[in-house]
């Protein structure tokens, strides 16, 4: 369990919740003309699967694209999100994907069950500090050998900064820091990818597929 800023926690739930329409509208299947993301999730599908390792949670899975994504590449998932408006989209789009209303800060899975995690940039509105909670959190429900992919903005060789997300306060973390507080929660690197920005994006992305040890 995470120990979180609740104000802070509900005040970016509240966010999405209001923009929610338009944020769907906007980000569409979330992936189209992503050659890039498509490969770095089809390279996490093919070690689940290489590894028999089961369920996948996608968490913060918002309005569930990158489920239905893990699902068609052949992925048992389900998704997990504290937005009320996302998971009634997700659920009304994708039937036949289990979607449920909860926080990834605290989980209501079982200690070392799931195969894999997904973390789509679910985690660059969390303070710094609470970073290392959350990876703790997937680190408790994920089986041994199991494993993450975390997708987020990367700051170039920066420090962690703060910058004007379009819905409230992000953060972009450098690779290896990141890297970092992810060895000392008990994942070893496994493989990463920095995507330069497209045309309309602001910054690099950084993804890290680690293993639980």
């Amino acid at each position: 369990m995470v120990d979180t800023n609740e104000a802070s926690l509900s005040a970016t739930v509240k966010a999405y919740d209001d923009i929610a329409p338009e944020y769907i509208e906007f980000i569409g299947d979330g992936l189209a003309s992503l050659p890039f993301d498509h490969s770095v999730l089809a390279a996490f599908a093919g070690l689940v699967r290489q590894d028999g390792s089961g369920l996948v949670g996608d968490l913060g899975c918002g309005p569930g694209y990158i489920a239905r994504h893990l699902r068609d590449l052949g992925i048992d998932v389900f998704g997990v999100d504290l937005s009320t408006r996302f998971i009634e989209h997700a659920r009304s789009r994708y039937p036949d994907i289990e979607f449920s209303l909860g926080s990834i800060a605290a989980l209501d899975t079982a200690d070392n069950t799931l195969g894999g995690i997904v973390s789509w940039y679910s985690i660059i509105h969390a303070p710094p500090a609470e970073v290392p909670g959350y990876l703790a959190e997937f680190h408790r429900v994920l089986a041994l050998g199991g494993y993450l992919l975390l997708a987020f903005f990367e700051s170039e060789g920066g420090p962690v900064a703060p910058y004007d997300h379009r819905v409230t306060t992000a953060y972009r973390w450098p690779i290896d820091g990141l890297m970092e507080v992810a060895r000392a929660a008990g994942f070893a690197e496994v493989g990463r990818m920095l995507r330069r920005p497209l045309e309309g994006e602001r910054f690099q992305r950084g993804h890290l597929i680690l293993r639980k040890i």
